[in-house]
């Protein structure tokens, strides 16, 4: 795989044309959520990000993880997407739902927020979209750019993607970001071992060590050869460095409200 670009994961599809989206949402009516439901990166999500957070959540789509973390206790989330199509949409489908707020907008120009504006953002799909560009690097380095940008120091830039360290690393470990960085694998849904086994979700709360290299370690066997990779990356300051929160990740927190299925 080039690591500029996911040649060998992308289509024909201009995935960062606002046209393609905006076909795409007339198109599809019901929602839909990319890799993975909220139900399986909920243990992640309440580690990293408290719930009186402000949050942004890059490339919204129609999905419904953001109602999912409201329902889970999240009080403020701003949704940005390129689409003005599903923008409109999910706007008129929860006006009723005032901690989540819709707006039009290029996560590679969010110049319409001031700095330090967000406690966290959440990206899940929305850079490997960008990475299927021929422009690709360029519009890495303007969305990641921008992400660092509007995170306060010590916040937390939560990336899911199907992009392994290779291919990730080098865009995400640049020194002007100043991110600390830990990585978590995890199984697509329903995914079962060889012999119909299902596989215990507590075996993947554990960060996986990235070598100095940024690579993942050489004796290192997925299980899932299609794992989805969860990039937690905080915004520090020199003296920041270590303070990653310190308790254990949990696959049983109490909901507020039981998650729609």
């Amino acid at each position: 795989m080039n690591m500029y670009r996911d040649v060998s994961t992308c289509n024909t599809y201009n995935y960062g044309d606002a046209l393609y989206w905006d076909a795409r949402y007339v198109q599809e009516a019901g929602s839909f959520d990319w890799y993975q439901r909220y139900s399986a990166l909920r243990p992640f999500v309440r580690k990293y990000i408290p719930t009186s957070s402000r949050v942004l959540m890059v490339g919204c789509g129609n999905a419904l993880m953001s109602e999912d973390m409201v329902k889970d206790g999240y009080e403020d989330i701003m949704n940005i997407d390129i689409s003005a199509v599903a923008i409109d949409m999910m706007r008129r489908k929860y006006e009723y739902m005032p901690q989540l707020k819709y707006m039009q907008m290029d996560v590679r120009d969010m110049s319409f927020f001031p700095d330090e504006s967000f406690d966290s953002v959440v990206d899940k799909g929305t850079l490997d979209s960008l990475m299927c560009g021929s422009d690709a690097p360029i519009s890495a380095t303007r969305m990641l750019g921008e992400v660092s940008r509007l995170l306060k120091p010590g916040g937390i830039y939560v990336l899911i993607t199907y992009g392994d360290p290779k291919a990730r690393m080098v865009h995400l470990n640049r020194t002007v970001y100043n991110w600390k960085i830990e990585l978590y694998i995890i199984p697509r849904p329903g995914f079962e071992k060889p012999g119909g086994c299902s596989t215990s979700m507590k075996s993947y709360l554990e960060p996986v060590q990235i070598t100095d290299t940024g690579l993942l370690p050489a004796d290192l066997v997925l299980e899932d050869p299609d794992s989805h990779f969860i990039y937690v990356c905080k915004k520090t300051e020199d003296t920041d460095i270590n303070n990653i929160p310190g308790y254990p990740l949990a696959a049983d927190i109490p909901m507020r409200e039981t998650l729609v299925k």
